[in-house]
């Protein structure tokens, strides 16, 4: 079964050749090239990916860590079904985000954020310290003016550091380790075109209202505020995912 959210230290970064050979790996089963049920040698994955064997065995390795395959012996290299991937690990993710599937992982992240990021900022606003939560309010200014600028690379780097010092602040370690996946998540939304080309104003009043509210120590117009942000996000998605002529 997948474990819980982790970080990929033991296997970061992954250079070169290897690096290769795990993202065409990785990709062609996430995206169902290589089904579950499919059984390889590691011949013929030296052949398909014109690597050494010790390429192809590190990858192997490192795809059986994430649970989308195992080694059988005498058998061969066995893709898993997903029910078995590590849907936490942010790799993994960003695979998946790749393939037409992309709007259900999405849809997957957000509810988990909706679950996580209104606590996280509640408790956020108990817990910070003052320092830390001058950042948070900077960054949130630093978001409206990057989002009246429409620069969406921008406003992408400045909103993944918002969350993440959100869910820092919040003092709970399983709450930051989320971090990595929620990075992928709001990469995914922007560069697959699901998200607004520029972020409507409530959004960036409701960022600024999740700033104010921890800075003031008001949990739980924090807690109110996060949870209108994730709303708003799964709304935006599900107009933006619908063909243009669906479209209010």
């Amino acid at each position: 079964m997948p474990s819980g959210p982790h970080h990929s230290s033991p296997r970061d970064p992954a250079p070169g050749l290897h690096a290769k050979v795990l993202e065409d790996l990785g990709s062609a089963i996430a995206d169902g090239s290589l089904a579950s049920g499919t059984v390889l040698q590691i011949e013929e994955l030296e052949e398909r990916c014109a690597v050494s064997r010790s390429v192809v065995r590190e990858a192997v390795r490192v795809l059986a860590s994430m649970g989308l395959v195992t080694m059988r012996r005498r058998v061969g290299v066995q893709v898993l079904p997903n029910s078995e991937w590590n849907v936490y690990d942010p790799e993994v993710v960003r695979w998946r985000l790749e393939t037409s599937g992309r709007l259900a992982q999405i849809q997957s992240l957000t509810e988990l954020r909706i679950a996580v990021e209104p606590e996280a900022a509640k408790l956020a606003a108990t817990r910070a310290p003052q320092e830390q939560a001058a950042e948070i309010l900077a960054l949130a200014g630093d978001l409206w003016v990057a989002g009246n600028e429409t620069d969406s690379e921008r406003f992408l780097e400045l909103d993944i550091e918002f969350h993440r010092l959100i869910l820092m602040a919040s003092g709970n370690e399983m709450f930051s380790a989320l971090h990595p996946l929620i990075a992928e998540g709001l990469t995914g939304r922007t560069h697959h075109g699901l998200m607004p080309e520029r972020p409507h104003l409530e959004a960036l009043q409701l960022h600024m209202d999740v700033a104010v509210a921890i800075q003031r120590s008001r949990p739980d117009d924090a807690h109110a505020a996060m949870e209108a942000i994730m709303d708003r996000a799964i709304a935006e998605m599900r107009e933006l995912s619908r063909p243009p002529e669906k479209r209010s």
